[in-house]
């Protein structure tokens, strides 16, 4: 695909299919960086309080911002200054001017919210696209959308973005599987937009129902609403057939959208003519070296209600520096994981959600449904892996399910290096999430 055509003053012109911006020449993407970010930081500057103190403390005007090179000046924000600014204290258009308003889903703490002028919900339907076409789905596809519509931005970002893309969109929503099940077959789905443990959850409803989903004409699975590791998503393809493709966003900066996987499926191509993407050591906020690794830090380049600039995300992730051959100029980021929030030290090791994942992913004879509870005692964390086997494995003799975790614990402690306590539950037991995936639970500090 030849290069996306340039409009004046080296903005793309407008989006098409046939002429993405993914594929825009290196020096002329940086150049609409740079005239995006001088843009972005005076219009917070000018309007959002939070913002002129903060650069009025380091001693900056929005005139010191000269391009992509100085965005490390600038101070770094996160979701508890959404929640102090609460309601609208991080707008920069006058609330007259906000045409949707997308509370984020799971909040906890002070609330947020994520505003969108008419213009960011089309720039938002324009990077739907673009991730579904990075994902190999295009015009004439049967799309099931099976995220929630109703407080997720995923549902109805999706939507909107495969209804541009010229498929055919069934917007289904998340539970009732049979429903779901019987939609596939029979209206010959080719695509499905889900979050990787609803998806695994479809699998064993339609198992139970004798549908084999890899005799379907499904062949694509956009996987949303969290981070799917390697084990789960090596399940899935297993089971049936169809390759799985991760679709990247946050609430806090768009939602679905931020970036996407490419065919190749060697990292997330970050739409960078959208968002300007650092990678900064956790500790110190500074920044780290193309392919370290470190915390993503996101700055929106195009945003009208609600710019963020330098959000903490807080995803652990490496930047990708070499071209992906599948030619689209836009970097890659190191698939996520694993967050900074989500990590445990037990016996002076870093334990990390993802890494049990694994662990359990090598045990044959286990349903990949599982949860972490991370406790303390005597002011030391504590873990404990809750792991849902099959009904089959559940009603075996004790001897045989003793067995199981034993190895299981086993496995584990080869992945952590420490020794963690394993309990079983019962099958279903684990609450499928439509949204994030709830794989920890966290009970320290309560």
């Amino acid at each position: 695909m030849s290069p996306a055509p340039m409009a004046a003053e080296g903005v793309p012109a407008p989006f098409h299919p046939a002429s993405s911006p993914d594929y825009v020449p290196r020096e002329l993407l940086r150049g609409l960086q740079s005239h995006r970010l001088r843009q972005v930081v005076a219009r917070v500057y000018e309007h959002v309080p939070l913002w002129r103190q903060r650069m009025n403390k380091r001693g900056l005007t929005p005139d010191d911002v000269r391009g992509v090179e100085d965005l490390a000046r600038l101070p770094l924000t996160d979701r508890a200054d959404l929640g102090e600014t609460y309601p609208t204290g991080m707008l920069a258009v006058p609330f007259k001017q906000v045409a949707a308003l997308y509370p984020p889903s799971g909040a906890t703490g002070k609330p947020t919210v994520v505003a969108s002028t008419r213009r960011d919900l089309e720039t938002w339907t324009e990077l739907i696209v673009r991730s579904l076409a990075c994902c190999g789905i295009h015009r004439g596809d049967v799309i099931q959308n099976a995220c929630g519509y109703n407080l997720f931005t995923d549902g109805l970002g999706l939507h909107y973005g495969a209804e541009t893309l010229g498929a055919t969109v069934i917007p289904v929503s998340g539970g009732d599987t049979d429903h779901q099940i019987m939609v596939m077959k029979d209206f010959g789905v080719s695509a499905i937009c889900s979050t990787a443990s609803y998806f695994l959850h479809l699998i064993e409803r339609a198992e139970a129902m004798g549908v084999e989903i890899g005799g379907l004409p499904l062949r694509a699975v956009a996987l949303v609403g969290g981070h799917a590791g390697e084990g789960l998503r090596r399940r899935i393809e297993e089971a049936t057939g169809v390759a799985t493709y991760e679709i990247y966003g946050l609430p806090e900066i768009i939602g679905p959208g931020v970036g996407a996987e490419c065919c190749e499926r060697s990292g997330l191509h970050v739409f960078e003519d959208h968002f300007c993407p650092e990678i900064v050591d956790p500790d110190s906020g500074e920044p780290v070296a193309d392919g370290q690794e470190g915390e993503l830090v996101i700055t929106t380049l195009s945003r009208e209600a609600m710019p963020v600039i330098r959000y903490r995300t807080p995803d652990l992730a490496a930047i990708i520096a070499e071209p992906c051959p599948c030619g689209r100029t836009m970097r890659r980021i190191r698939r996520i994981g694993r967050r900074t929030g989500e990590v445990a030290v037990i016996q002076g090791v870093q334990v990390f959600p993802s890494q049990i994942e694994s662990a359990l992913a090598a045990v044959e004879g286990t349903v990949p449904e599982y949860q972490i509870v991370l406790g303390q005692e005597e002011g030391l964390d504590r873990v404990e892996v809750q792991i849902e086997v099959t009904p089959q494995v559940f009603s075996d003799q004790i001897g045989a399910m003793e067995s199981l975790q034993t190895k299981l614990t086993d496995e584990i402690e080869h992945a952590l290096g420490v020794r963690v306590p394993v309990r079983f539950v019962e099958p279903n037991s684990i609450r499928r999430s439509r949204g994030e995936a709830g794989r920890v639970v966290d009970r320290r500090g309560r």
